[in-house]
C-alpha cells in the first residue's frame, strides 16, 4: 500500500524553520562567508517543505524566501529606504513560494509513483534539485530580465566546490548542492537501509562531488594591466562637481610609476571603473584631451566607463580610448538594472511610489553591440556592474574569443555593505567558470585582479584610492561550462520538471483498483 509521506515538521515548526533558514542561508555568502551554512539553510528549507499541502507549502516557501532576501539584499535600502528593499524581497519570495509548492508535490508524488529505494534515494533528490534550479532560472530571467542574485552556488567562491563551476556553471553547482542535501535529508526516511549503508552512500556521494579535479585552465602569455580605483564621490546621491570622479581617477592614475622609473615593461592597457570618465569624453573636449595626454604618457589604451547619449537615448557605456584617435570601440550595457538604471512601464509604476520613481531621472537603453574589445591584439571581454550575474553575457564574450575579462563596476551607492563582497564572489566564480583572468575594478571597492583558478593576484583596499599593476595570464581553454552554456541550466531544470510530471502520471497509474465487495454470507 502506498502512503503519503507525513510532514517531517508540524506546520508551526516548519514556519519557524523557514524563517530561520533565510539568515542561515545568507551567512553562507560573503561577507560572513561561512559557506557550509548554505547547505544547512537548504536542508532547513527542504525539511520545512516536506509533506505540506499546497497552501502551507506556498507559505513556508514564501517565508523562507522573504527572510533570505530581506537579509541578503538589505543593501538596497541604504539610500532608497525600505520600499525598494521590501518590494524586491517580496517579489523574489513569491517565486520561492511557487517553487515550494512544486518541491512539496515532488515529496508527495515521487514516493507514490516510484515506491522503491531507487525512487526515494535516486530519483527524488534529482527532481527536487532540478525544481530548485528551475526556480532560480525563472527568477533570473523574469520579469524585466530577472534578478540572478542569491543563487545558492554564488556562496561557494571560497569552498572546495568552487572549481566545479568550470565543469557545470553556476546553475549546475546549485543543482549539485541541493541534490546532495536532498539525498542526505532522505536517508533517515529510507528505513530499510542499514545505518552503515546510509553512511557509505552519503560519504560516497560527497566524495564523488569533491573529487572532481579542477579544470586545467591553460594560459598562453600575459598582458600587463593597470587598474585604477580613484575612490571618488561616485554615488548617485553624492553632491559633487561633475568632474569629481574623473579628477580622482586621473590623480590616482598619475601615481602609477612609469616603466622607465621602475625598469619594468610598460602597461598594455589601463582600466578604469564604470562611470569613471564623466562627463562623456566623446562629447567633452576637456576630458578627451586629458585622456589623450594620459594615453600618450603610458603608451597604452584606456578602458573607461561613462554615460553616452546617442539619438536622444542614454547608455551605460565602456569606451576603448586611444590617444589621438578617441573612442575606437565601445560597449553599451545590455541589461540595465530595472528600477535602478531605468523604470520599465514607468506610467504604470509611478503612482505606487512617485517620489522614488522620479529619482530615476533618465532611462538607460539596452545596448546591442558585442561585449569584446580587441586591445592591441588581446581580446578582452567587457562586463559592466551587474552584467557579471548574467550567464548569457559570459557565454557571449567567450564565443567572441575573450582571453581576459574586464569587470567595471561602481559600488558607491551600496556603501560598506555586503553587496561589494557578494559581487566580488560572483566575479571570482566567473573567472573559474570561464578559465579566464578577471580584473574587477570599482570606483570605491572591492577591486581585485583574479587569476583563472580563482586566486587573487592583486587587490586594492576598499574605500581608499589605489591602483593595481599585474602581468595577467591570458586564457586559452574552453571549459565545459562555457561549451555547454545555458544548456546545463535548462537540462537540470528540465529534469526536475519532467520528473515531477512523470511522478504525477505514475502515482495515478499506481493507485490500487477498487476491490469488488464480497458476496454476503448466507
Amino acid at each position: 500500500m502506498h502512503t503519503v509521506p507525513r510532514a517531517r515538521l508540524p506546520l508551526w515548526l516548519a514556519v519557524l524553520t523557514a524563517i530561520a533558514a533565510g539568515p542561515v542561508l545568507d551567512a553562507g555568502f560573503p561577507d560572513k562567508d561561512i559557506w557550509p551554512l548554505t547547505f544547512v539553510g537548504i536542508a532547513m528549507v527542504l525539511l520545512a517543505q516536506h509533506g505540506r499541502r499546497a497552501g502551507s507549502a506556498f507559505l513556508v516557501g514564501w517565508l523562507a524566501g522573504e527572510s533570505f532576501y530581506l537579509v541578503h539584499v538589505s543593501w538596497t535600502a541604504l539610500y532608497l529606504g525600505p520600499v525598494p528593499w521590501v518590494a524586491l524581497s517580496t517579489l523574489e519570495a513569491l517565486f520561492w513560494g511557487v517553487g515550494g509548492i512544486l518541491i512539496t508535490l515532488a515529496y508527495r508524488w515521487v514516493p507514490r509513483a516510484f515506491p522503491t529505494r531507487l525512487g526515494r534515494l535516486g530519483l527524488l533528490p534529482v527532481i527536487v534539485a532540478g525544481l530548485w534550479v528551475l526556480r532560480e532560472l525563472v527568477t533570473g530571467t523574469w520579469p524585466y530580465g530577472g534578478f540572478s542574485w542569491g543563487r545558492v552556488a554564488e556562496s561557494q567562491s571560497t569552498s572546495p566546490l568552487a572549481p566545479l563551476v568550470a565543469w557545470l556553471g553556476i546553475s549546475g553547482v546549485s543543482f549539485v548542492m541541493v541534490w546532495l542535501v536532498a539525498l542526505l535529508v532522505e536517508l533517515p526516511a529510507a528505513v530499510d537501509v542499514r545505518t552503515a549503508q546510509r553512511a557509505l552512500l552519503a560519504g560516497t556521494a560527497a566524495a564523488v562531488v569533491l573529487a572532481i579535479p579542477a579544470w586545467p585552465a591553460t594560459t598562453h602569455g600575459t598582458t600587463r594591466i593597470a587598474a585604477v580605483q580613484g575612490n571618488g564621490p561616485a554615488g548617485y546621491f553624492d553632491d559633487a562637481a561633475p568632474t569629481a570622479v574623473f579628477d580622482t581617477q586621473v590623480a590616482e592614475t598619475l601615481r602609477i610609476p612609469s616603466s622607465e622609473a621602475t625598469g619594468t615593461k610598460k602597461v598594455d592597457m589601463v582600466v578604469w571603473p564604470e562611470g569613471s570618465a564623466m562627463p562623456d569624453p566623446t562629447r567633452d573636449p576637456s576630458n578627451a584631451a586629458i585622456l589623450d595626454a594620459l594615453g600618450r604618457k603610458f603608451g597604452a589604451p584606456f578602458i573607461v566607463g561613462t554615460i553616452t547619449q546617442r539619438d536622444a537615448r542614454f547608455y551605460n557605456t565602456s569606451l576603448q580610448w586611444e590617444a589621438g584617435k578617441g573612442a575606437v570601440d565601445y560597449y553599451d550595457k545590455k541589461h540595465p538594472v530595472p528600477f535602478g538604471e531605468y523604470v520599465p512601464d514607468r506610467a504604470f509604476w509611478r503612482p505606487f511610489a512617485p517620489s522614488l520613481i522620479d529619482l530615476i531621472g533618465r532611462d538607460y537603453t539596452p545596448g546591442t553591440r558585442d561585449n569584446v574589445f580587441d586591445i592591441g591584439g588581446v581580446r578582452a571581454g567587457i562586463s559592466i556592474c551587474f552584467d557579471i550575474v548574467d550567464d548569457q553575457l559570459l557565454t557571449d564574450m567567450m564565443r567572441g574569443g575573450a582571453q581576459v575579462i574586464l569587470a567595471q563596476t561602481n559600488n558607491a551607492d551600496f556603501g560598506e555593505t555586503d553587496e561589494n563582497q557578494q559581487q566580488l564572489a560572483i566575479a571570482r566564480l566567473r573567472a573559474i567558470e570561464a578559465g579566464r583572468s578577471l580584473v574587477n575594478i570599482s570606483t570605491v571597492g572591492s577591486s581585485q585582479i583574479i587569476g583563472p583558478d580563482g586566486r587573487t593576484l592583486s587587490s586594492i583596499p576598499p574605500f581608499k584610492p589605489g591602483h593595481m599593476v599585474a602581468d595577467v595570464p591570458l586564457g586559452t581553454t574552453t571549459t565545459p561550462a562555457v561549451l555547454l552554456s545555458r544548456g546545463i541550466e535548462l537540462l537540470v531544470a528540465g529534469l526536475g520538471l519532467f520528473g515531477l510530471f512523470a511522478a504525477a502520471v505514475g502515482r495515478r497509474n499506481s493507485r490500487p483498483h477498487a476491490r469488488r465487495p464480497l458476496p454476503p454470507v448466507r
